[in-house]
Order: structure tokens, then C-alpha cells, then sequence
């Protein structure tokens, strides 16, 4: 949770800048400075380590605040994006600032300590007099040169020998001061390097300023005010089911890194107020020294030597005021600015807390809607099967039902899947577009016979049990699947058909095929014609013969002729025509042998062995018990069929 800053985490910050302005106003309205104070309060030891540590913090701070917040694209949160950028650069330049002040006054005390002529900085001192003095003699040798060289070309001959030697001389020495000259630039240049690289306090802070260059650089400035603003992302509620979980989880991770931002802040905070802490010590120090009671003896005009030191302490004491206050000045802004941007960050999350709130309320009804709607087609999807169970109870008819239920349920569901979890429809219609192209390519056949299945279980279509012809193979429907269908092969001579023991698959798609016909019985009337042939004797009275043969096959008849009176029946009533009753009936016809009599009769398909058995038995029975009919046939009777299977 965030925690708001506390009223008083920026009164020590405002109290420092009132004190200081005061601790001026009264250093500048004071009267002349009473003599210094015997015993002198000694200076507070500032840390540089503590100092590059806060310096180190603020640009990993910078940098966290700068790339570590994930933008969503609120309409508000470009003001919070834009200010937490805007005050981490000033916290970073305020805390070059105040490093290098410390470092400053560090080095100023360090030398102070260790006296002009020791240590590193009076190396660097009496180097660069060095180098003072050789470029100056540098440069005067080079005079006397050129002057030499300008007054040769008239002089005497006589004398041009020793003006020679003499201007030769003076190029020796000149070639000397040269190298002593380079030489002392290139120590330079190395102590000047390698204290850099060593790890001195100003030379790591040069180093965290070229890291840091779009703050502290000047080439960064122009290219920076001159670019164009960063895209932004636009946050969006709406949307499918995938783009509203995903918005959630960014919301939910911008939190996550706000307060770690937050918690960033305030620790920094506290590592700048520890720094802060030696300093404003010695700086009250350093203002009640200099606010010393006012009725001190001040000393004699006459006295030389005290007024003289009473002014050096003056200026050692302003001189201390100002290093102390140039270090600690920009600390106070920067806390000041750090309490400003935790208050910042702070309204950020709020913002981003609510947003995430309101995301989760969208994607919470979105569930909610996708699981009631699944729930109604799952319920409506019961519902057709309990109806189709109950009402419709033929087996054909009741798997159409069930099979479209599937499908109809199957298309539903598709639906409000898409609909949930898909976000721009648009996308989606040009995906399927392709997609779709590519489906009917690559799986044309397997279409065709989905397409073909509904053909198939249509009202003249296949059903299990049908006795088919296709390509040429004759068989029983055994199963009827959604791209392809399986027949029990038979096969025979004249009117004996048995199975083969084999199956036959058929892809669905074949119905599509001109090439390859489909027989099958219509619906409702499962029989055949067959025919009984007997060939006539020439001469004879044909009309007793055919009454009698007639009467024979119609008494086979009369055991099977109920059925395919219902089938008949069944065949009217849905298929709306009207057909005549199948019937046997006889008839004569000439013959390449001369007169036959055909008497033809309907066969139940899966009863045509019984039948026919049962008329041939009668058809033998009458020629045996009847000589003047046996003679009138003098060949034997022949049973075939019109159809083929």
C-alpha cells in the first residue's frame, strides 16, 4: 500500500532554505565581525563515500524512474509520466551539484592539512608553474630566434660566423625547453587520467556524468527539445476477452512498478538527508560563530597584526559559509523535489489502481456473460435431445436430429467463443478469409463429403439396412459416417446374391460424381420385380395356361402380398404420388424361341429367397398334376429378375 508523505518530511528540507537565507540576510546587515572565538568548533568530517553512494542511488534512481514504468496510455497519466521524468533530471543535476561542492570543500580541506608542498595537489601545482615558466622562456627563445634570422641575411660576411654559432646555440636551447615542455604536459595529462581512473571522488563523478549524458550533456539538449514525442500506447477497456486480461495484467505490473519506484524514492531520500545531516550541522555552527554577542572588544586601529587576523578569519569563515551552504543547498531542493515526486508517484498508482479496477470489473462480466451463454446453448442443446428422444422415435429420423443438434450446439458455442475472446473483428474476418481459402484447397474432397452427408441422411437419401448399386458393387448399407460410408459387398448369378465377406468404402463425395450412379430402392418400398418365364408350345389355346400359372404364383403371393401392401401404403403417404398397388400379372410376348408367358410378381428385397422357393414349388406342382399343361410348356420355367441386385 502507499504511504502517503507525512506533512513534516519536507519542513526539515524548507527549515534548511529559511535558515540559510536568514544565516545571509544577517551575515549581510552585521556589523563588523567581533574577534574570533578562542576555542574554534572544528569542522565536521563530510564523507565522500557516503557522498559518491547518494550520487550512485539518485542516477540508478533516474534511470528506474525514466524506463521502468510501463506506460498504458491513460489520458492522465502522460502529466505523471511527464513530471516523473522532469523532476528525476533536476534530482540528478541537484545531486552533481551538491557531490561536487563536497568534493570541493573536501579537497580544499585536504590540502589545507597537508600543506602546499606535500601531497597530490602541490604536484599538480608545481607542474603547472613549470609548465608556466618553460612556455614562457619557450616563447622567448623563439623571439630571439626569429630575430636572429631576420638580421642574418645582412650581416657582413666577416661576421655572419659567429652569428651562426650564436643562433645555433639558441636553437639547441630552444629544442630543449621544447621537450622539457612536452614532457611536463603529458605527466600532466597522466596524473590528470589516471587520478580519474584511480577512483578519486571527482573523478568518479566526472565518470556517473558521462554515464548519465541526456542530463548532464549539453549536444543532448537541442536533439532532445527537437525530437518528436515517444508513441504511446492507448489504453483500452473494451475489446475481446484476450486483449481485456492482457490490459489487466499490464495495469496489475505498472502498480507493481510504481511502488517499487516508490520505495526507490525513499530510500534515497534517506541516504540525501544522511548525507545532509553532517553538513547542516557544521553550517549552524558555522552561523553562530559568526553571530558572536556583538560587545566583544573590538581591537585597536593601531593594532596591525589583530585586525589583520581578525579579517583572514572573517574571510575563512565566509569562505567555509559558502563552500557548506553550495553543498547543502542543492541537497534541500532535492529532497524537496523528492517528497514532490513521491506525492507524484503516488497519484500515478492511484490512477493506475483505479484503471486496474475497472478492467477487472470488464473482464469479470465478460466471463460472466461467456458462461451464461454456454450455459443456455448447453441447456437448450438437453433440451433438443430429450425432445428428439421422446418425440421422434424413429431410429433414422432421430439420429438426423441428434447429428444437427451437434452441430447446430457445435456452431453456437463456436459463436460465442469468437465472440468472448476475439478483439478486432476486422482481423479476424480477414484471418478466416485466408484461412478459409486455404481449407477449401487443400481439403476440397473432405468438404465435398461433409457437404454429400447431409445429402445422404437427407429424406431420399442412404440409411443403414439400404440395398444399394453403386459403381457397378451391390450391396447392404452397413454404416453411414460424416465423409464416407461402408457397404457389405454381394455378390451372385441370376437371383441368388450372398455376401463376399467384404466391405466397401465409399467416400460421401461420390454422390457429386456423374460417372458413378447411385441405385437404391425409394423409401418405403423395400421389394423388386421378379418373373417367372415358361416358353409355349405353338398351336395351342394360351389363355387356360396363363390363368393357371397366374393362379399359382398369385397363391405364393398371398403369404407375402400384407407387407408390401403396407410398403405400398407407406411409399403414398410420403412420397405424395400415387402408384398402383404392386400386383403379380401375366402377359405373353414373342420370343426368339416363339411364344412366351411371363408372370411377374413383387419380392420383398430380404424376403426374395422365400418367394421365389415358394413359386417355383407351386409353378412344379401344377405342371406334375396337370399332363395337358405340361404339354402346352414344353420347356422348362425360368425365374429372373427385371433389376440387377
Amino acid at each position: 500500500m502507499h504511504r502517503s508523505p507525512a506533512p513534516h518530511s519536507a519542513r526539515p528540507a524548507k527549515r534548511a532554505c529559511a535558515c540559510l537565507l536568514a544565516a545571509a540576510l544577517a551575515w549581510a546587515q552585521a556589523p563588523a565581525p567581533a574577534p574570533p572565538a578562542p576555542a574554534t568548533p572544528a569542522p565536521v568530517q563530510v564523507d565522500g563515500a557516503l557522498a559518491l553512494r547518494h550520487l550512485n542511488l539518485a542516477v540508478a534512481w533516474y534511470r528506474h524512474v525514466t524506463t521502468d514504468i510501463q506506460a498504458l496510455g491513460l489520458p492522465s497519466e502522460v502529466i505523471y509520466q511527464d513530471q516523473a521524468q522532469a523532476q528525476g533530471v533536476q534530482v540528478v543535476r541537484l545531486a552533481f551539484q551538491s557531490c561536487r561542492s563536497e568534493a570541493e570543500l573536501i579537497q580544499a580541506r585536504e590540502a589545507g592539512a597537508a600543506g602546499p608542498a606535500s601531497g597530490g595537489t602541490g604536484q599538480a601545482q608545481r607542474r603547472a608553474q613549470a609548465e608556466a615558466r618553460i612556455a614562457a622562456l619557450v616563447k622567448d627563445l623563439q623571439a630571439q630566434v626569429a630575430a636572429l634570422e631576420a638580421t642574418r641575411d645582412g650581416t657582413p660576411a666577416a661576421r655572419r660566423t659567429g652569428l651562426e654559432i650564436r643562433l645555433e646555440r639558441l636553437r639547441s636551447q630552444l629544442e630543449l625547453q621544447q621537450a622539457l615542455l612536452d614532457a611536463i604536459r603529458r605527466m600532466e595529462a597522466f596524473a590528470r587520467n589516471s587520478g580519474e581512473a584511480a577512483g578519486g571522488l571527482a573523478g568518479s563523478i566526472e565518470q556517473l556524468a558521462r554515464s548519465v549524458p541526456e542530463v548532464l550533456g549539453q549536444a543532448a539538449e537541442p536533439a532532445k527539445a527537437g525530437g518528436t514525442a515517444p508513441q504511446r500506447p492507448s489504453f483500452s477497456s473494451s475489446g475481446g476477452l484476450i486483449s481485456q486480461v492482457a490490459t489487466l495484467y499490464d495495469c496489475m505490473n505498472a502498480e507493481r512498478q510504481i511502488e517499487a519506484i516508490i520505495q526507490r524514492t525513499d530510500r534515497l531520500r534517506s541516504l540525501a538527508d544522511q548525507v545532509r545531516t553532517p553538513l547542516r550541522t557544521e553550517l549552524r555552527a558555522t552561523i553562530q560563530e559568526g553571530q558572536a554577542p556583538a560587545g566583544q572588544q573590538a581591537p585597536a586601529e593601531e593594532d596591525a597584526a589583530a585586525l589583520q587576523a581578525e579579517t583572514r578569519a572573517a574571510r575563512a569563515l565566509t569562505e567555509r559559509f559558502k563552500q557548506l551552504s553550495a553543498a547543502l543547498m542543492p541537497l534541500s531542493q532535492e529532497l524537496m523535489l523528492l517528497d514532490d515526486s513521491t506525492a507524484n508517484l503516488g497519484r500515478w498508482r492511484d490512477l493506475v489502481k483505479r484503471a486496474s479496477g475497472f478492467v477487472l470489473r470488464a473482464v469479470l462480466i465478460r466471463v460472466g456473460v461467456m458462461l451464461l451463454a454456454l450455459g443456455l446453448v448447453l441447456a437448450l442443446s438437453e433440451a433438443w435431445r430429450r425432445v428428439t428422444f421422446r418425440y421422434v422415435k424413429e431410429q433414422r429420423r432421430r439420429r438426423q436430429f441428434l447429428v444437427l443438434r451437434r452441430v447446430v450446439a457445435g456452431f453456437l458455442i463456436t459463436i460465442v467463443l469468437v465472440l468472448g475472446f476475439v478483439t478486432e473483428f476486422s482481423s479476424l474476418a480477414t484471418f478466416a478469409g485466408f484461412i478459409t481459402a486455404g481449407i477449401a484447397v487443400g481439403l476440397q474432397a473432405v468438404l465435398l463429403s461433409v457437404a454429400a452427408y447431409f445429402l445422404i441422411i437427407g429424406r431420399y437419401g442412404i440409411r443403414v439396412g439400404d440395398r444399394i448399386s453403386i459403381a457397378g458393387i451391390t450391396g447392404d448399407v452397413v454404416d453411414v459416417g460424416l465423409v464416407r460410408f461402408y457397404l457389405m459387398e454381394l455378390a451372385g448369378t441370376g437371383l441368388d446374391f450372398q455376401p463376399t465377406g467384404r466391405i466397401v468404402v465409399f467416400s460421401n463425395a461420390v454422390l457429386f460424381q456423374a460417372s458413378t450412379p447411385l441405385f437404391k430402392q425409394v423409401p418405403g418400398a423395400e421389394y423388386v420385380w421378379h418373373e417367372v418365364v415358361l416358353a409355349l408350345a405353338p398351336g395351342g389355346d394360351h389363355r387356360p395356361v396363363q390363368a393357371k400359372f397366374l393362379a399359382a404364383v398369385e397363391g405364393a403371393y398371398a403369404e407375402h402380398g400384407l407387407e408390401l401392401e403396407k410398403q405400398h401404403q407407406a411409399l403414398e403417404r410420403q412420397g405424395e404420388i400415387q402408384v398402383e398397388a404392386p400386383r403379380p400379372e401375366a402377359r405373353l410376348q414373342f420370343a426368339e424361341a416363339g411364344l412366351e408367358l411371363l408372370v411377374r410378381y413383387p419380392v420383398a428385397i430380404h424376403r426374395a429367397k422365400a418367394m421365389d422357393e415358394q413359386v417355383t414349388q407351386r409353378v412344379l406342382e401344377l405342371l406334375a398334376g396337370d399332363p395337358e399343361l405340361k404339354a402346352a410348356v414344353p420347356g422348362p420355367p425360368r425365374l429372373r429378375s427385371l433389376l440387377k441386385g
